[in-house]
This record gives C-alpha cells, sequence and structure tokens, in this order.
C-alpha cells in the first residue's frame, strides 16, 4: 500500500480543527516532502521521524516521500503530528497493516527512540473530537427522524444511522492521558512509544484504555484570618466575592494589600465541572496543567514589567495570556500604575467581555477572560502618602502624575475601589483571631445561590438589561443615587457598576430588593481613590 491516511488535530485558539494527514511513497530519488502549510516545528519532524521509526526495528523507506497536512490553508505547528506521519510511513510502506485506521486519531512528539513525549493542548484537541462525534450523531438520528414513516421505523433507522457515526479512540502520550480523560465518554488509548502503538494497530498487543478520574481535592486556600486588622478592606474583599466584582486597593507598603488579595480565591465557591474544565482547556493549551490542580481556581500575578502579549495572549501563533491562564480565577496586578499604560489599557475589553480576541497577520485566535481583577497600587510614588507619621514627601504634581498613570475609562471598569490604611500596632499585636475564611465563604456562596436561582449568573456579569430587571433600588436608593451620579460626575458605566455591587451588599444581607444603606456603601466604594 503506497498511500495512507490517517487523523489528527491542530490548534487554533482553544478550538482544534481536524487534520487529514496523507502519506504517499512512490518511486524515484529519495526525498522527504512536508507540505500543507507546516511551520519550523513540524517540518523538522522529518529527521524526528526518520530516527523513531529505525530505532523502532522498522526500516525507513528509501523511497519519495509526500507527505501532506491537509486542509492546505490551516497553519501548522508543533510536533504532535510526529506520531500520525510515522504512523503514515510504515504503514505505506507495507511493513503494517492496519485496517481500521478511521477508528483513531493520532497526536504525539516523538524521541529519536521511538519514545512519545507529551503535547500542548490535548484536552482541547479530546473535547473537538468529542462534540464532533456527537454533532455527527445527533445529526444522524435527526435524518433518521425525518426520514422515518411511523415510530418503530423512526427507532430502527435512527439506531442504524447513529451506528454510522464513529466513536474514535484519541491516541495521545501517556502523560497526556489524564487531562484527556477528563472529557467524559471519550476513548482514551495512553501510548509510550511508536512501537507500542504499532503493535496496538496490528492486533498483536492492545492498548488499554485509559480511565482514571480525577479524586476530589481539597485545596488550602489561604486564610483570612491571617490578616490583621483592616475591617472595611475585608468587607470590601467579601462584597467583590459575592459578586465577582474588581477590586482596586490603595494604601502605603505592609498594610497587607498583597495578603488580602491572595485570600480571594479562598472565599469564592467551589467551582463547577463546566468552570474547571474550560480553565483546565486553557492551562493545556499553555502546557502548564497539572491534574492535581483540577478544581482550583487560578491565582496569577504577573510582574508588572509583563508585555501586553504576556497579559493578553499573542505571539506568531497566538498563545494565551495572563488573563486568560486566570480564567474562572483570580488575576492580581500589584503596582498597578508601574505597568505600561497600553498594557493596561489592553485589559479594557476582557473586563468587560469575558474574551479576548487575538488577530496576526496569518492567525487568528479567541481565547476565554472571565477572570476577577485585584489589583494594588501606593497612593503616591514614595507610597507615605497619608500615612500618620508624615513620612510623604512627594510634591501634589507628583502625586497627580502617579495616579494619572492610571485612565479614565480602566478606572471606570473597576467596580470596587477601596482605601487600605497602615495598620496600628495594637492590632496588629492583638490575639483575638479574625473572621476564618471558611466563615466569609458561606456567606459568600449564599449570595451566590441566590443570583444563580434569579438570573443564572453573577451580579458582575449582569448586562444593562439584567441590571434594570434585577437591581432596581428603593425610592430612597434612587435618589441617594441620582444625587450621587450629580456630585461626583459619575458614568453611565459607573452607574450600571454600583447598581450591581449594591445588588451584591443585598444579597449578602439577604435582602430582596436595594434599599439606601445598600446604595450608600455601592458609591462609598467608588470614591476610594478619592479620599
Amino acid at each position: 500500500m503506497a498511500l495512507a491516511t490517517l487523523r489528527s488535530r491542530a490548534l487554533a485558539g482553544l478550538s482544534a480543527p481536524d487534520v487529514t494527514v496523507e502519506v504517499h511513497l512512490t518511486g524515484g530519488l529519495p526525498s522527504f516532502a512536508l507540505v500543507g502549510l507546516p511551520d519550523t516545528e513540524v517540518k523538522e519532524a522529518r529527521d524526528r521521524v526518520r530516527a523513531a521509526i529505525l530505532n523502532s526495528g522498522f526500516e525507513f523507506p528509501q523511497r519519495r516521500i509526500t507527505v501532506n497536512l491537509a486542509p492546505a490553508d490551516l497553519p501548522k505547528e508543533s510536533g504532535r503530528f510526529d506520531l500520525p506521519i510515522a504512523l503514515g510511513i510504515v504503514i505505506a510502506s507495507g511493513q503494517l497493516k492496519a485496517p481500521d485506521l478511521d477508528d483513531y486519531e493520532f497526536a504525539g512528539e516523538l524521541a529519536l527512540s521511538g519514545a512519545v513525549r507529551p503535547i500542548r493542548g490535548a484536552l482541547a484537541m479530546c473535547a473537538a473530537i468529542n462534540t464532533a462525534t456527537r454533532t455527527a450523531e445527533s445529526a444522524a438520528t435527526t435524518a433518521a427522524e425525518t426520514t422515518a414513516g411511523d415510530v418503530a421505523a423512526t427507532g430502527a433507522v435512527a439506531t442504524a444511522a447513529t451506528g454510522t457515526a464513529i466513536q474514535r479512540a484519541f491516541v495521545l502520550p501517556t502523560d497526556n492521558a489524564p487531562e484527556a480523560a477528563l472529557i467524559r465518554g471519550m476513548t482514551i488509548l495512553p501510548a509510550s512509544s511508536l512501537l507500542q502503538v504499532c503493535a496496538h494497530l496490528a492486533g498483536c498487543e492492545l492498548i488499554a484504555p485509559y480511565a482514571v478520574s480525577p479524586a476530589p481535592t481539597f485545596f488550602a486556600y489561604p486564610d483570612l484570618a491571617d490578616v490583621k486588622g483592616q475591617a472595611p478592606a475585608k468587607r470590601a474583599l467579601e462584597v467583590a466575592a459575592a459578586g465577582g466584582h474588581s477590586l482596586l486597593m490603595s494604601g502605603p507598603p505592609g498594610a497587607g494589600k498583597s495578603m488580602l488579595a491572595q485570600r480571594l480565591p479562598g472565599l469564592l465557591p467551589a467551582m463547577t465541572d463546566a468552570e474547571a474544565l474550560a480553565a483546565a482547556a486553557v492551562h493545556s493549551l499553555a502546557g502548564i496543567f497539572k491534574l492535581e490542580h483540577w478544581g482550583r481556581r487560578a491565582f496569577r500575578s504577573p510582574h508588572h514589567s509583563a508585555s501586553v502579549a504576556a497579559l493578553v495572549g499573542g505571539g506568531s501563533v497566538p498563545r494565551p495570556g495572563e488573563i486568560s491562564l486566570a480564567h474562572n480565577g483570580t488575576l492580581f496586578l500589584d503596582e498597578l500604575p508601574e505597568f505600561q499604560r497600553g498594557v493596561l489599557e489592553a485589559l479594557r475589553e476582557p473586563l468587560e467581555t469575558g474574551l479576548i480576541h487575538i488577530a496576526r497577520a496569518g492567525r487568528r485566535a479567541e481565547f476565554p477572560a472571565r477572570f476577577q481583577l485585584v489589583a494594588a497600587m501606593n497612593p503616591c510614588p514614595c507610597g507615605w502618602l497619608g500615612h500618620p507619621a508624615g513620612k510623604c514627601r512627594c510634591t501634589p504634581d507628583q502625586v497627580l502624575r502617579y495616579r494619572g498613570k492610571l485612565s479614565g475609562p480602566l478606572l471606570d471598569r473597576v467596580d470596587v475601589m477601596i482605601d487600605v490604611p497602615a495598620i496600628a500596632e495594637a492590632e496588629l499585636s492583638s490575639r483575638v483571631p479574625g473572621e476564618s475564611s471558611a466563615i466569609v465563604r458561606g456567606r459568600v456562596m449564599a449570595a451566590r445561590d441566590r443570583q444563580l436561582a434569579r438570573q443564572g449568573k453573577p451580579n458582575a456579569q449582569l448586562d444593562a438589561a439584567e441590571v434594570s430587571a434585577h437591581a432596581t433600588p428603593d425610592d430612597a436608593g434612587a435618589r441617594l443615587l441620582s444625587q450621587a451620579m450629580a456630585r461626583l460626575s459619575l458614568s453611565a458605566r459607573a452607574y450600571h457598576r454600583i447598581l450591581k455591587v449594591a445588588r451584591s451588599i443585598a444579597d449578602l444581607a439577604g435582602v430582596a430588593h436595594i434599599n439606601a444603606a445598600h446604595v450608600a456603601e455601592a458609591i462609598h466604594y467608588r470614591r476610594g481613590l478619592a479620599e
């Protein structure tokens, strides 16, 4: 057989389009051509595949070899095509009989010894295979029901038609099997070497499907009780956790801003399976997925020297950035004004939409970025403005320039702003324990349950129409908000964000309707930097 056709997957953002690997052997001078828009990593497969085939005990055919990765207009990157290319050469050269190739999809990078090395994005590829299979089964069932003449015939035809939809097994590196198995209903065949895959296809020694599910894990998040004092800041953190709101803390060095931020994940409800799977898919795409972190809310804290591409994603082959790696978790930006202006402005779209769209000359990608922003900053360049000891020596002009690094449109997208003053020695030395994260988390979960029952999403994700439907204050609250809009010159976006925060405050109190007290506290959180 001079032609072999196998199936694999490419990566385009979080999607994994189908790729057909065609291997053709013909006479002529020995050569090895790779076509189908491969990048450098794919082109280098020629040397890896040759060595892997020889070291696995097969002969490398001294013929003209052409490998086509279809579709031709889809860019192909990374070494995940090594395994299907090597199998195609062995099959096309007649050294392996594999009649059921259409029942499998393959992905894996080959070592020179023939071992199969792990790849990026195994979870995304497995999800794409599962989705394609379900779509084919649904289409077959619908077609059967349409053409059937009666109920009995419908069942018979539907069964027959559904049987034509192929449930493909996914052959991939052993190290990637645990993450791929998170997609339920998939047949995962973990392969450690090229020779093992060949033995399976030949029917000599079958690979046992991987069927281990992750065990529930308890994550020991930092405890809020470790933070001394700072009752107003803790309250603001609780409100932010209850509604999924963004938070900006301003205060001198050592006041506890970073400690508070690190304790936010421990206040949030446990992730649902869908949330955990979405976060794991992004981490798999970045090559940093760890099974022991399944279900743990991410806490990403990039340095203020991070570039735009590092924060929001990018590159010639688009990769997820810190905001996507923080999907369904927390993104903490310490020393916020020290970030480059362009980096901070790039946060404006994902803060609103929960998505980031990356466009390059030849590629486009979309990544989820539904993160909860927590930022911290000093009140002035030296950090001591307002300190009781009078340490600050910054001029008013220096303070204005420092705060001017944060644009109005960016601050307009922050829901809660709070001052975190220096902590007194009496509070620092107090032995009276504060509320633990577990206690606060109980109130937060009760508030989230109310939100999900009422509108199906956290308050921070409400659009304008939903704010009008679910976050309308009473008459006294409406008058107070109207006065605040006039006196503080707030924007329409700030108006809606105040109502969202007020809705979260009311949910924490277990109150169905927003009153003036809830609106007053929400307005206070919009004035944090102005005080």
